[in-house]
């Protein structure tokens, strides 16, 4: 009886795994640029015309090339143009609200939720300098401050308030302005 030769096992089942997840030994199939003599990777879509299904595809530097001259209402009448921008404009008004810095609120992003709380507390915009803070702190104190209103437990509350946000926004605007030596 002759012996059968047996399938070889790679050398990377099991744990550990001696070669990165996802690589195998196959050949992987890559689509080139379609600008004649391009031997680049095509993996940048673009249409071929206006409304049209059919597309190239290119590398990156021949695909930026091509946006560059693209004319989106290239082959319409002023008219027609006219009308596509305005349909095109009306599908995406709902999308003009959800703009990134309406989502959360007002202010640009870069302050906490405590900080938009103490702001809130002051009476000022999101977007309010450290200057604008110190003034409506100022100002809020001398509103409710126990001296002002000695025996009014609410003012007293409300200034112990005033006082921790104006803190808050003290020890933020410390934070933005400090320079390691």
């Amino acid at each position: 009886m002759g012996s059968m030769s047996r399938a070889k096992r790679s050398d990377d089942w099991g744990f550990p795994r001696w070669r990165p997840y996802g690589s195998s030994r196959e050949a992987r199939q890559v689509r080139l640029c379609d600008r004649h003599g391009c031997a680049e990777p095509g993996n940048c879509p673009a249409p071929k015309s206006p409304n049209s299904p059919e597309r190239w595809y290119f590398c990156e530097s021949h695909a930026a090339e091509y946006n560059r001259g693209w004319d989106y209402f290239a082959g319409l009448s002023a008219e027609d143009a006219a009308a596509r921008a305005a349909e095109e404009a009306q599908g995406a008004r709902s999308y003009a609200r959800a703009q990134h810095y309406a989502w959360g609120g007002a202010g640009d992003g870069s302050r906490s939720a405590d900080e938009m709380r103490a702001l809130e507390i002051l009476g000022l915009d999101p977007d309010a300098d450290f200057d604008a803070t110190k003034k409506a702190w100022r100002a809020y104190a001398k509103e409710c401050h126990p001296d002002v209103k000695p025996g009014d437990a609410d003012a007293a509350k409300r200034f112990a308030a005033g006082q921790a946000a104006f803190e808050v926004l003290k020890q933020a605007e410390e934070r933005k302005s400090w320079k390691p030596t």
